[in-house]
């Protein structure tokens, strides 16, 4: 039954008019008009679905009809709503570039045919727009192109373009179908790339890493030194001299300023020389040392394996505290490419063309009026940006609990995969005795009794109005000994290390398990082995990613960006579920 449908049956069974009922909800006489009508249809969780709830209920109630209560009002009007497609700017602008690069299609053409204003096109292609009904878009587009494309070549085309073998695309509907779901699909590589970076936050250790570049042995310069006036880089090889002399120069300055960096440049094939990436590593390092604080425009609008490749590079960095990351919203261009680094003292800049990054050239300037000239560029971009992710480290304790606390009360799915069992579901009693045997002292016990108690807090305020998914592993005692799991108190950036044994594993199972019977909106996914063992991800559906580093040292990454959002609500771990 469509959802006019059953609203109208609802007015007739409660024997109300529209206009009592808009009286009664708060929705306006013209919008119950639409739903009446099939024109509009409320979305599920919507305050207007809610508004038409309490207002038919009410209805029922003062004319004593006693089997029309707001959960089977809720219930009946809920069956007719079809969730709306959901899907990703970035992925529909990527797939979208890729369908009229590839197939050579006249947008113009496609405009028209599909009856929108070219500009929206445009729009949907940058990312800065989302369609408003993705599955008539979506549909549109797909058929267009499958009546567009009927000769056997274009069809092969359109198989590579998928990744699916040219018989598939044969017949009109299977070609519509399997272009229509590579239209909404994640790309599969993305998965294997997420993985990688996750594997390597997860195994990265501070401590070891500081040990490997022999970061504490690391001697800032301070000899006499010229800075350039101006120098000329051109081709690959030189570009890369050019960036190590910048860092030099910007070292070997007498400015503590901070470093600005933004580039679109190609990154693979400078990411090939080895020996390059430690020279442009420790430069990094030792400007650290140095105590200047960079400031990062990443660029998203790249492959997806490419952007993993660049974040990968910056996790030692991030963890220093002295790096802001930042993201410029929406796809730039495909054509120019940019690079912009300045420091107090000299700036760098450069550009090529996309596809022929070896006959691109960087300059490097120390003349006062040019540096201060790509300042100010500087400054104009970071208008323009916004933060890729918050970084926080022990310092920022009191803004990591606001912001979890205020945010408990937004609605939506908490999706956690977790490398330990959740501090909330574990009794007051267990807590004590694994404190007591780790020889925690009093005013820590009384801290993380605290923590315990406000995780309560939050995720019973969650699951008063969304649900709680906690995925797990499972451990066999020979899984356990190998990889013990410990307390989880990332949260409170408490660092050592809270063992407890096997048989308190069990326990603390047990308990969690008990805490899910209790509790309707809190559900247990439990894997056969560990997915990560140092890291934790917290998924806010739609809204937000946490990915925090359990110790060495504890850290919490907010994600906003749409791009890696996207992939990691979807990445899927490379785990068996238990078979019940």
């Amino acid at each position: 039954m469509e959802f006019s449908e059953r609203l109208n049956a609802l007015i007739i069974r409660v024997g109300c008019s529209a206009s009592q009922l808009a009286s009664a909800s708060g929705v306006s006489d013209a919008l119950i008009s639409r739903y009446r009508s099939g024109e509009r249809i409320p979305e599920k969780k919507s305050p207007q679905l809610d508004k038409l709830v309490e207002g038919l209920s009410a209805l029922a109630s003062d004319k004593h009809i006693q089997d029309l209560t707001p959960e089977i009002i809720r219930n009946a009007l809920n069956d007719c709503i079809r969730e709306p497609l959901m899907i990703d700017s970035d992925v529909l602008a990527g797939h979208l570039n890729s369908l009229i690069t590839v197939m050579n299609i006249n947008v113009t053409e496609m405009s028209r045919t599909l009856n929108f204003d070219a500009s929206y096109l445009s729009r949907l292609r940058s990312g800065q727009r989302k369609p408003a009904d993705a599955e008539a878009l979506l549909s549109g587009i797909c058929s267009f192109a499958i009546k567009r494309f009927r000769r056997i070549d274009d069809r092969n085309a359109l198989a590579k373009l998928i990744g699916i073998p040219s018989e598939s695309m044969a017949d009109d509907q299977t070609a519509y179908q399997n272009l229509y779901d590579w239209m909404i699909s994640i790309d599969p590589g993305m998965n294997t790339q997420m993985e990688d970076f996750l594997k390597k936050l997860d195994t990265f250790n501070l401590d070891e890493y500081i040990r490997s570049i022999h970061f504490d042995e690391i001697k800032v310069p301070s000899v006499p030194f010229q800075l350039p006036v101006t120098k000329v880089y051109t081709g690959i090889e030189q570009m890369k001299k050019g960036e190590i002399e910048f860092f030099k120069s910007t070292i070997l300055s007498k400015s503590n300023e901070p470093v600005f960096m933004c580039s679109d440049m190609p990154m693979e094939d400078m990411a090939e020389d080895v020996e390059f990436g430690k020279k442009w590593m420790m430069a990094i390092a030792v400007s650290l040392k140095k105590g200047l604080h960079l400031n990062i425009i990443h660029n998203t609008d790249r492959p997806f394996a490419e952007m993993m490749l660049g974040l990968e590079s910056w996790i030692p960095i991030y963890m220093t505290g002295q790096v802001s990351p930042y993201v410029l919203k929406g796809v730039q261009n495909n054509v120019y490419c940019h690079f912009c680094y300045v420091s107090g003292a000299v700036a760098l800049s450069g550009e090529c063309v996309a596809g022929y990054h070896n006959d691109g050239r960087y300059i490097l300037t120390g003349k006062k009026e040019e540096v201060a000239y790509f300042r100010r560029r500087s400054d104009d971009l970071f208008h323009k940006a916004q933060p890729l992710m918050e970084i926080f480290r022990s310092e920022d304790k009191n803004k990591y609990t606001a912001f979890l606390s205020k945010d408990a009360s937004s609605k939506g799915t908490r999706h956690r995969i977790l490398s330990c069992l959740p501090i909330y579901t574990c009794s007051e009693d267990l807590l004590i005795r694994i404190l007591k045997q780790n020889q925690v002292n009093e005013e820590n016990t009384a801290k993380l009794y605290n923590y315990r108690k406000q995780q309560m807090e939050q995720i019973g305020s969650i699951m008063e109005h969304d649900e709680v998914i906690d995925e797990i592993a499972d451990l066999t005692e020979e899984e356990f000994n190998t990889y013990p799991m410990t307390l989880s108190v990332s949260g409170a950036f408490f660092e050592q290390d809270l063992h407890y044994t096997y048989e308190q594993y069990k326990e603390y199972m047990q308990e969690t398990l008990k805490y899910e019977e209790m509790h309707a909106n809190y559900h247990l996914k439990m894997n056969r082995k560990h997915t990560f063992r140092n890291i934790q991800i917290l998924i806010h559906s739609g809204e937000w990613v946490i990915i925090s580093k359990n110790k060495t040292p504890v850290i919490h990454f907010l994600i906003r960006n749409a791009k890696m959002m996207n992939a990691i609500e979807n990445f899927t771990a490379p785990v068996d579920e238990r078979i019940e």
